[in-house]
């Protein structure tokens, strides 16, 4: 099952390193990009004033292009570039680790999608599936018809 997948780690761990790939990929081919990212992931450096900060989605496109593109690098598992905001162009350091971006995209084109599941909301899903089951046991249980299907020790 697909749910199954994209919550794995294994899953995350692969399209983690395709993703680092295709960055490199784009660097060396001197290709401008967007990456469309979570933003609640992204971190910048120095902050970004509340009300450049207040306009950012959930979910932002940030386009690598001239000297963001330039500045472009990675480290570890995290895509860093310096980026001007704002009308008045304040300057940050953005950080965005490699999982955190959705899309990659090309002239307007998605060239690479990240299903995969982060590690904070593979721990949610795995908190709700258990409790589900408890709360499908207890509504099977409820019903003494039920109490055949249960083993006997």
């Amino acid at each position: 099952m697909l749910f199954d997948i994209i919550k794995s780690p294994s899953y995350a761990r692969l399209m983690e390193n395709h993703l680092r790939d295709m960055l490199i990929f784009l660097f060396e081919n001197d290709q401008n990009f967007g990456i469309l990212c979570k933003i609640e992931q992204v971190t910048f450096n120095p902050q970004l004033p509340k009300h450049v900060s207040d306009e950012f989605r959930a979910m932002t496109l940030f386009f690598l292009a001239g000297y963001t593109f330039e500045s472009a690098r990675i480290d570890n598992d995290i895509l860093i570039f310096e980026a001007g905001f704002g009308q008045e162009n304040i300057g940050s350091f953005v950080s965005v680790p490699l999982l955190s971006i959705v899309q990659i995209i090309i002239d307007d084109t998605p060239a690479f999608v990240n299903l995969a599941l982060p590690q904070e909301r593979q721990s949610l899903v795995n908190i709700e599936k258990n409790e589900g089951v408890q709360n499908s046991m207890s509504a099977l249980l409820s019903n003494p018809e039920n109490q055949k299907f249960l083993k006997k020790k």
